[in-house]
């Protein structure tokens, strides 16, 4: 066994030529934490927890967590209609002198157990947009089987304002209310759950949400598995005080803007 270099005013540390290098960066580790106190010093050199993970195991069982959050989505969601009508009344009237076709859009989307149901949105592309979706296919800049194109040619006028403010998601509260969605939870997909790889069936465990964690970590900018990872940390999360949080988080998201395409 050799002896590393000898350093003034520190310790003989006895280690191999190797380690000794590990050694004395050891060594100023420990006089550093001595200077500003270790709790203070550890807190800088560990990884962050996540906002989202939890301290402590939740003391509402799974059960109880489940009716409290479905009536907390009928209250919220009835209100809320109630509140928006006349801003709804006044976005389909800019979305019919825009452009032709439908005020509202209906899209099958992949819910809680893989099962299919139709979620309604404001339109904010041209009628035929699914039509030409194929055009624009060489253009996609997520993977497989997401599909985005930064200032996508088939969105209107208003549908850039619609979707730059979010308010193209509100009808989604008639969903809500319906019991297909939740307010937080996994986006639900337009793609089917035969597309999903294994690991990605693990989020039709639980019912889709109006918001959810990828919704305030970067929204349109994550791609599809990325996604699903923090749709597996919510799930793993999820409590009262966590969807609260989101739904918090989600405002500030609108407001600035990230990510909306």
């Amino acid at each position: 066994m050799g002896t590393g270099p000898v350093h003034r005013n520190k310790p003989l540390l006895h280690v191999s030529s190797e380690g000794s290098f590990v050694a004395s960066l050891a060594d100023d580790c420990v006089q550093t934490g001595l200077r500003m106190g270790l709790g203070e010093y550890f807190e800088r050199i560990l990884p962050e927890k996540a906002w989202y993970e939890r301290a402590k195991e939740p003391w509402l069982s799974q059960s109880t967590y489940r009716r409290i959050k479905r009536m907390v989505d009928l209250t919220i969601s009835a209100a809320l209609l109630i509140l928006i009508l006349p801003v709804l009344a006044l976005c389909g009237l800019a979305i019919k002198l825009d452009s032709p076709g439908p005020i509202w859009f209906t899209q099958w989307r992949t819910g809680k157990g893989g099962r299919r149901f139709r979620m309604y949105k404001l339109r904010t592309m041209v009628s035929n947009a699914e039509e030409m979706k194929a055009q624009y296919m060489h253009l996609n800049e997520l993977s497989y089987p997401d599909f985005k194109i930064t200032n996508d040619p088939r969105i209107t006028l208003v549908g850039r304002f619609l979707r730059k403010t979010s308010l193209d998601e509100l009808p989604q509260l008639f969903n809500v209310l319906k019991g297909e969605m939740s307010l937080v939870g996994p986006r639900p997909t337009s793609f089917s759950a035969t597309s999903y790889s294994l690991w990605h069936t693990a989020r039709l465990a639980v019912k889709p949400g109006l918001t959810g964690l990828w919704q305030v970590s970067g929204r349109s900018e994550l791609d599809f598995d990325d996604r699903l990872r923090l749709d597996i940390a919510y799930m793993r999360n999820r409590c009262l005080s966590l969807d609260v949080a989101v739904l918090f988080r989600t405002f500030g998201s609108v407001l600035n803007g990230r990510g909306a395409n």
